[in-house]
Protein backbone atom coordinates (compact mmCIF):
# COMPACT_ATOMS: atom_id res chain seq x y z
CA UNK A 1 0.00 0.00 0.00
CA UNK A 2 2.82 1.98 1.09
CA UNK A 3 4.53 1.63 -2.38
CA UNK A 4 0.77 2.42 -4.26
CA UNK A 5 1.09 5.52 -2.30
CA UNK A 6 3.80 6.97 -3.42
CA UNK A 7 2.92 5.86 -6.95
CA UNK A 8 0.42 7.87 -6.71
CA UNK A 9 1.60 10.97 -4.73
CA UNK A 10 4.33 10.99 -7.44
CA UNK A 11 1.74 11.10 -11.00
CA UNK A 12 -0.18 13.48 -9.44
CA UNK A 13 2.58 15.87 -8.78
CA UNK A 14 3.89 15.28 -11.65
CA UNK A 15 0.79 16.19 -13.39
CA UNK A 16 0.42 19.17 -11.60
CA UNK A 17 3.79 20.36 -12.28
CA UNK A 18 3.38 19.20 -15.92
CA UNK A 19 0.40 21.04 -16.13
CA UNK A 20 1.70 24.46 -15.18
CA UNK A 21 4.82 24.14 -17.23
CA UNK A 22 2.36 24.01 -20.22
CA UNK A 23 0.25 26.61 -19.39
CA UNK A 24 2.98 28.65 -18.02
CA UNK A 25 4.87 28.01 -21.79
CA UNK A 26 0.83 29.12 -23.18
CA UNK A 27 1.36 32.54 -21.47
CA UNK A 28 2.71 35.34 -22.81
CA UNK A 29 2.67 38.89 -20.47
CA UNK A 30 3.68 42.12 -21.93
CA UNK A 31 4.55 45.00 -19.87
CA UNK A 32 2.40 48.26 -21.57
CA UNK A 33 1.01 51.81 -20.84
CA UNK A 34 -2.30 52.17 -19.44
CA UNK A 35 -4.09 54.14 -22.03
CA UNK A 36 -3.06 51.16 -24.25
CA UNK A 37 -4.72 48.42 -22.59
CA UNK A 38 -7.86 50.43 -22.11
CA UNK A 39 -10.96 49.87 -24.09
CA UNK A 40 -10.88 52.07 -26.52
CA UNK A 41 -7.02 51.22 -26.88
CA UNK A 42 -5.46 48.91 -29.22
CA UNK A 43 -4.87 46.13 -26.71
CA UNK A 44 -8.18 44.60 -26.21
CA UNK A 45 -8.30 44.15 -30.21
CA UNK A 46 -5.00 42.73 -30.75
CA UNK A 47 -5.11 40.26 -27.90
CA UNK A 48 -8.27 39.04 -29.33
CA UNK A 49 -6.71 38.82 -32.77
CA UNK A 50 -3.12 37.09 -31.38
CA UNK A 51 -4.99 34.80 -29.26
CA UNK A 52 -6.96 33.12 -32.58
CA UNK A 53 -3.29 31.99 -34.29
CA UNK A 54 -1.25 31.71 -31.01
CA UNK A 55 -2.76 28.84 -28.80
CA UNK A 56 -1.91 30.99 -26.23
CA UNK A 57 -2.95 33.55 -23.12
CA UNK A 58 -2.11 36.69 -23.98
CA UNK A 59 -2.03 39.22 -20.50
CA UNK A 60 -1.53 42.79 -21.54
CA UNK A 61 -0.24 44.61 -17.89
CA UNK A 62 -1.12 48.32 -18.11
CA UNK A 63 1.09 50.23 -16.36
CA UNK A 64 0.77 54.05 -15.02
CA UNK A 65 2.99 55.69 -17.99
CA UNK A 66 5.12 54.66 -20.67
CA UNK A 67 8.53 55.41 -18.61
CA UNK A 68 7.10 53.79 -15.48
CA UNK A 69 7.62 50.14 -18.07
CA UNK A 70 10.88 51.02 -18.00
CA UNK A 71 10.89 51.42 -14.15
CA UNK A 72 9.19 48.54 -13.66
CA UNK A 73 11.67 46.12 -15.57
CA UNK A 74 14.77 47.80 -13.53
CA UNK A 75 12.77 46.97 -10.50
CA UNK A 76 11.46 43.54 -11.23
CA UNK A 77 15.13 42.64 -12.89
CA UNK A 78 15.85 38.86 -13.33
CA UNK A 79 12.63 38.55 -11.36
CA UNK A 80 10.07 40.43 -13.82
CA UNK A 81 7.39 38.65 -15.05
CA UNK A 82 6.83 40.48 -18.43
CA UNK A 83 8.13 38.60 -21.58
CA UNK A 84 7.85 41.83 -24.11
CA UNK A 85 7.97 45.63 -23.22
CA UNK A 86 5.79 47.43 -25.50
CA UNK A 87 5.74 51.18 -24.89
CA UNK A 88 9.34 52.94 -24.58
CA UNK A 89 10.24 55.32 -27.51
CA UNK A 90 13.17 55.90 -29.63
CA UNK A 91 15.09 58.29 -27.04
CA UNK A 92 14.90 55.78 -24.58
CA UNK A 93 15.92 52.55 -25.95
CA UNK A 94 20.00 53.08 -25.04
CA UNK A 95 18.58 53.79 -21.28
CA UNK A 96 16.66 50.14 -21.28
CA UNK A 97 19.53 48.30 -23.43
CA UNK A 98 21.82 49.07 -20.52
CA UNK A 99 19.54 47.06 -18.10
CA UNK A 100 21.34 44.40 -19.56
CA UNK A 101 17.73 42.45 -19.73
CA UNK A 102 16.47 42.27 -22.98
CA UNK A 103 17.77 40.46 -25.90
CA UNK A 104 17.84 40.81 -30.05
CA UNK A 105 15.22 40.36 -31.84
CA UNK A 106 16.51 38.60 -35.08
CA UNK A 107 13.97 39.42 -36.94
CA UNK A 108 14.57 41.20 -40.65
CA UNK A 109 11.69 43.81 -40.84
CA UNK A 110 11.40 44.66 -44.80
CA UNK A 111 8.01 46.20 -44.68
CA UNK A 112 8.36 49.27 -42.32
CA UNK A 113 7.19 52.58 -43.28
CA UNK A 114 8.89 55.46 -41.03
CA UNK A 115 10.03 58.90 -41.46
CA UNK A 116 13.75 57.10 -40.94
CA UNK A 117 15.62 54.03 -41.30
CA UNK A 118 15.23 51.54 -38.80
CA UNK A 119 18.24 48.91 -37.89
CA UNK A 120 18.57 48.23 -33.97
CA UNK A 121 18.75 45.09 -32.85
CA UNK A 122 16.42 45.08 -29.53
CA UNK A 123 14.14 47.14 -30.34
CA UNK A 124 11.26 46.80 -33.05
CA UNK A 125 8.69 49.79 -33.95
CA UNK A 126 5.35 49.51 -33.57
CA UNK A 127 3.54 53.13 -34.35
CA UNK A 128 5.38 56.76 -34.53
CA UNK A 129 4.15 60.08 -34.42
CA UNK A 130 5.37 63.93 -33.95
CA UNK A 131 4.83 65.54 -31.08
CA UNK A 132 2.35 69.10 -31.01
CA UNK A 133 0.50 71.33 -29.03
CA UNK A 134 -3.31 70.89 -29.66
CA UNK A 135 -6.06 73.47 -29.54
CA UNK A 136 -9.57 74.66 -29.61
CA UNK A 137 -10.08 76.39 -32.35
CA UNK A 138 -13.44 77.73 -31.34
CA UNK A 139 -11.37 79.74 -28.32
CA UNK A 140 -8.34 80.02 -29.70
CA UNK A 141 -8.90 81.58 -33.02
CA UNK A 142 -4.86 82.27 -33.70
CA UNK A 143 -2.43 79.76 -33.00
CA UNK A 144 1.49 80.08 -32.64
CA UNK A 145 3.63 78.89 -35.62
CA UNK A 146 6.65 78.19 -33.73
CA UNK A 147 8.14 78.33 -29.87
CA UNK A 148 9.04 82.18 -30.52
CA UNK A 149 5.10 82.95 -30.52
CA UNK A 150 4.11 80.93 -28.02
CA UNK A 151 6.22 82.55 -25.22
CA UNK A 152 5.33 85.79 -26.86
CA UNK A 153 1.68 85.13 -25.84
CA UNK A 154 0.24 86.52 -23.06
CA UNK A 155 0.79 84.69 -19.77
CA UNK A 156 -3.03 84.07 -19.32
CA UNK A 157 -2.91 81.47 -22.09
CA UNK A 158 -2.65 78.08 -20.32
CA UNK A 159 -0.83 75.19 -21.66
CA UNK A 160 -0.84 71.51 -20.43
CA UNK A 161 2.75 69.40 -20.41
CA UNK A 162 3.47 66.01 -19.19
CA UNK A 163 6.54 65.58 -16.86
CA UNK A 164 9.68 64.39 -18.90
CA UNK A 165 10.42 62.00 -15.50
CA UNK A 166 7.54 60.08 -15.51
CA UNK A 167 6.18 60.54 -19.51
CA UNK A 168 7.55 60.19 -23.02
CA UNK A 169 5.76 62.98 -24.39
CA UNK A 170 7.19 65.40 -21.33
CA UNK A 171 10.69 63.69 -22.67
CA UNK A 172 10.13 64.33 -25.92
CA UNK A 173 8.76 68.17 -25.62
CA UNK A 174 12.02 68.72 -23.54
CA UNK A 175 14.08 67.22 -26.47
CA UNK A 176 12.12 68.94 -28.88
CA UNK A 177 13.11 72.62 -27.12
CA UNK A 178 16.65 71.27 -26.89
CA UNK A 179 16.99 70.28 -30.59
CA UNK A 180 15.94 73.63 -31.75
CA UNK A 181 17.64 75.90 -29.00
CA UNK A 182 20.40 73.89 -27.44
CA UNK A 183 22.64 76.08 -25.46
CA UNK A 184 19.79 78.51 -24.81
CA UNK A 185 16.53 75.96 -24.32
CA UNK A 186 16.65 77.10 -20.42
CA UNK A 187 15.81 80.81 -21.44
CA UNK A 188 12.69 79.37 -23.67
CA UNK A 189 11.67 77.12 -20.47
CA UNK A 190 11.74 80.40 -18.22
CA UNK A 191 9.70 82.14 -20.54
CA UNK A 192 7.25 79.50 -21.59
CA UNK A 193 6.65 78.60 -17.53
CA UNK A 194 4.42 80.99 -16.48
CA UNK A 195 1.94 79.75 -19.13
CA UNK A 196 2.35 76.03 -17.63
CA UNK A 197 -0.25 75.57 -15.49
CA UNK A 198 -0.44 71.55 -15.26
CA UNK A 199 2.41 69.44 -15.45
CA UNK A 200 1.07 65.92 -15.28
CA UNK A 201 2.39 62.25 -14.91
CA UNK A 202 0.83 60.99 -18.22
CA UNK A 203 -0.45 61.67 -21.03
CA UNK A 204 -3.50 60.72 -20.71
CA UNK A 205 -4.32 62.83 -17.65
CA UNK A 206 -3.27 65.82 -19.39
CA UNK A 207 -5.62 65.16 -21.95
CA UNK A 208 -8.30 65.09 -20.06
CA UNK A 209 -7.72 68.04 -18.44
CA UNK A 210 -7.64 69.80 -21.78
CA UNK A 211 -10.79 68.51 -22.70
CA UNK A 212 -12.06 69.45 -19.61
CA UNK A 213 -11.33 73.36 -20.50
CA UNK A 214 -8.34 73.47 -18.14
CA UNK A 215 -6.06 74.70 -20.82
CA UNK A 216 -5.62 75.94 -24.01
CA UNK A 217 -3.06 74.20 -24.98
CA UNK A 218 -2.01 70.50 -24.04
CA UNK A 219 0.81 68.60 -25.38
CA UNK A 220 0.12 66.12 -27.62
CA UNK A 221 0.43 64.82 -31.28
CA UNK A 222 -0.39 65.81 -34.37
CA UNK A 223 -2.88 62.79 -35.26
CA UNK A 224 -4.45 63.49 -31.77
CA UNK A 225 -7.51 65.49 -34.20
CA UNK A 226 -8.11 62.12 -35.99
CA UNK A 227 -9.38 60.91 -32.90
CA UNK A 228 -12.00 63.54 -32.30
CA UNK A 229 -12.79 64.05 -36.38
CA UNK A 230 -13.60 59.95 -36.73
CA UNK A 231 -15.21 58.83 -33.22
CA UNK A 232 -17.20 62.44 -32.15
CA UNK A 233 -17.60 63.80 -35.67
CA UNK A 234 -15.56 67.00 -34.23
CA UNK A 235 -13.12 69.15 -36.08
CA UNK A 236 -12.79 71.94 -33.63
CA UNK A 237 -9.40 70.03 -32.06
CA UNK A 238 -6.36 71.37 -34.04
CA UNK A 239 -2.60 70.88 -34.08
CA UNK A 240 -0.35 74.07 -34.24
CA UNK A 241 1.80 72.91 -36.49
CA UNK A 242 5.59 74.82 -36.06
CA UNK A 243 7.59 75.91 -39.05
CA UNK A 244 10.23 74.90 -36.69
CA UNK A 245 9.56 71.64 -37.06
CA UNK A 246 8.20 68.78 -34.74
CA UNK A 247 10.14 66.49 -32.89
CA UNK A 248 9.49 62.45 -34.03
CA UNK A 249 8.67 59.56 -31.76
CA UNK A 250 8.59 56.18 -32.64
CA UNK A 251 7.29 53.76 -30.29
CA UNK A 252 8.94 50.30 -29.55
CA UNK A 253 8.38 46.50 -28.31
CA UNK A 254 11.37 44.46 -27.28
CA UNK A 255 11.72 40.75 -25.39
CA UNK A 256 12.94 40.11 -22.28
CA UNK A 257 15.68 37.91 -21.41
CA UNK A 258 12.82 35.86 -19.49
CA UNK A 259 10.25 36.56 -22.53
CA UNK A 260 13.25 34.89 -24.99
CA UNK A 261 13.08 31.62 -23.01
CA UNK A 262 10.17 31.25 -25.06
CA UNK A 263 8.90 31.38 -29.18
CA UNK A 264 5.79 33.18 -28.38
CA UNK A 265 7.57 36.29 -27.93
CA UNK A 266 9.07 36.56 -31.01
CA UNK A 267 6.00 35.27 -32.78
CA UNK A 268 4.28 38.24 -30.98
CA UNK A 269 7.55 40.44 -32.67
CA UNK A 270 6.08 39.09 -35.81
CA UNK A 271 2.89 40.02 -35.51
CA UNK A 272 3.26 43.34 -34.15
CA UNK A 273 4.65 43.96 -37.55
CA UNK A 274 1.67 41.98 -39.94
CA UNK A 275 -1.30 43.93 -41.11
CA UNK A 276 -3.81 42.52 -38.51
CA UNK A 277 -1.83 44.32 -35.73
CA UNK A 278 -1.11 47.39 -38.05
CA UNK A 279 -4.31 48.37 -38.99
CA UNK A 280 -5.66 48.66 -35.27
CA UNK A 281 -2.98 51.42 -34.50
CA UNK A 282 -4.91 54.76 -36.22
CA UNK A 283 -7.94 54.12 -35.21
CA UNK A 284 -7.35 53.00 -31.22
CA UNK A 285 -3.79 54.63 -30.58
CA UNK A 286 -4.06 57.25 -32.63
CA UNK A 287 -0.65 57.27 -34.33
CA UNK A 288 0.85 56.84 -37.83
CA UNK A 289 1.48 52.30 -38.23
CA UNK A 290 4.73 51.51 -39.03
CA UNK A 291 4.53 49.88 -41.79
CA UNK A 292 3.19 50.92 -44.91
CA UNK A 293 -0.90 49.75 -44.53
CA UNK A 294 -3.65 51.56 -45.89
CA UNK A 295 -4.51 54.67 -43.65
CA UNK A 296 -8.25 55.83 -42.99
CA UNK A 297 -9.04 58.70 -44.90
CA UNK A 298 -8.80 61.38 -42.04
CA UNK A 299 -5.41 60.48 -41.10
CA UNK A 300 -4.69 61.28 -45.39
CA UNK A 301 -6.40 65.06 -44.13
CA UNK A 302 -4.11 65.79 -41.10
CA UNK A 303 -1.56 68.61 -41.07
CA UNK A 304 1.53 67.48 -41.02
CA UNK A 305 4.65 69.34 -40.14
CA UNK A 306 7.44 69.91 -43.13
CA UNK A 307 10.57 69.46 -40.68
CA UNK A 308 11.03 65.85 -38.38
CA UNK A 309 13.10 66.55 -35.70
CA UNK A 310 15.51 63.60 -33.55
CA UNK A 311 18.45 63.36 -31.65
CA UNK A 312 20.65 59.75 -31.43
CA UNK A 313 19.59 57.81 -28.37
CA UNK A 314 22.81 57.96 -27.41
CA UNK A 315 22.76 61.27 -27.02
CA UNK A 316 19.58 61.26 -25.13
CA UNK A 317 20.90 58.50 -22.49
CA UNK A 318 23.75 60.65 -21.62
CA UNK A 319 22.30 63.94 -21.16
CA UNK A 320 18.76 63.05 -20.34
CA UNK A 321 19.17 63.45 -16.18
CA UNK A 322 21.02 66.67 -17.03
CA UNK A 323 18.42 68.50 -19.81
CA UNK A 324 16.11 67.52 -16.65
CA UNK A 325 17.36 69.19 -14.16
CA UNK A 326 18.00 72.47 -16.58
CA UNK A 327 13.98 72.20 -17.24
CA UNK A 328 13.19 72.08 -13.49
CA UNK A 329 15.83 74.97 -12.29
CA UNK A 330 14.61 76.86 -15.25
CA UNK A 331 10.76 76.03 -14.64
CA UNK A 332 10.75 77.48 -10.85
CA UNK A 333 9.60 80.39 -10.81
Amino acid sequence: MKKIYILITFLITNFIYGETTFADQNKLIIYTYDSFVSDWGPGPKIEEEFEKICDCDLEFVGIDSSIGILGRLKLEAEETNADIILGLDNNLISTAKKTNLLVKHKINPLNLNLPVDWNDEVFLPFDWGHFAFIYNSEDLITSPKNFDELIKQDNSLRIIIQDPRTSTPGLGLLLWVKAIYKDKADEIWKKLSPKVVTVTKGWSEAYGLFLEGEGDLVLSYTTSPAYHQMVENEKKYKAAIFDQGHYLQIEVAAVTKKGAQSKLSFDFLEFMLSDKFQSVIPSTNWMYPATDITLPDTFKNLDKPNISLLMKPDEVEINRKEWISEWRRASIQ
